[in-house]
């Protein structure tokens, strides 16, 4: 099997990123989004919780009141403006049958060509045990694409059964595609540094997000033609 990468596709006109957090979205892929919406593509963000649990030191309505706010701007800096908040718990994110219904309803709403999606899988790309917010998350949004289709399914949840065509999965531990973000890596850089609450109240504290990554683009990028990338595991459906 060969070691390089794919382009992704790019015969689709909306996207529907799901994702858990707050950040998520900015650390796995707003660079693509920034190429996707500078290319006149459509791209929505449905966030599963409010990121409140994500601040230690900061009561968790103050977090969640931050986050939302951090989350709206970082999303504006790649040309993103419809964001939507639902209300399951951070941290304890549940996957089951209310979590694919809520996602079902959002994608046969927004009716997405393309669903962008974070790291379901056990691992993480350094090898970490995965979060169970976004195990839960990632399966949830693969399960509902599928329940989206069935009119049989959540007959209740949103109009008529939408079919999507691709899932792409972000800081997957195994890519398939890449989208080229040579001219809009500083967009993806700017949107992650938007998080300041954020970032400010890890431990520790991350000061630099510049160099880590520029430096993982370009590592993705030995993969695609040497050109800054950002990599996804794509399913076609």
């Amino acid at each position: 099997m060969s070691d390089q990468l794919q382009p992704m596709p790019e015969d689709w006109e909306r996207a529907l990123a799901v994702v858990a957090h707050p950040d998520d979205i900015e650390f796995g892929a707003a660079a693509a989004v920034a190429a996707w919406t500078e290319a006149g593509k459509a791209v929505h963000y449905l966030l599963l919780t409010r990121g409140e649990a994500g601040i230690d030191g900061v009561e968790p309505a103050e977090a969640a009141r931050l986050r939302e706010q951090e989350q709206r701007a970082s999303a504006a800096l790649v040309g993103v403006k419809d964001v939507e908040f639902l209300d399951h718990p951070d941290g304890v994110l549940e996957y089951g049958v209310a979590l694919r219904r809520d996602i079902t309803a959002a994608l046969r709403k927004h009716r997405p060509d393309l669903v962008i999606g974070f790291n379901h899988h056990e691992l993480t790309i350094s090898g970490k045990w995965n979060s169970p917010d976004h195990r839960n998350a990632g399966r949830a949004l693969i399960d509902a694409v599928g329940d989206a289709g069935n009119r049989w399914v959540f007959p209740d949840a949103g109009p008529s059964p939408w079919h999507v065509r691709y899932v792409a999965i972000a800081q997957s531990p195994h890519p398939t595609h890449a989208v080229d973000v040579t001219d809009t890596l500083e967009a993806g850089i700017a949107s992650l540094e938007a998080h300041r609450s954020y970032l400010a109240g890890l431990n520790p504290p991350i000061t630099d997000v510049r160099g880590p990554m520029t430096g993982f683009a370009r590592q993705v990028g030995k993969r695609f033609g040497d050109r800054p990338a950002i990599a996804l595991e794509l399913y076609a459906r």
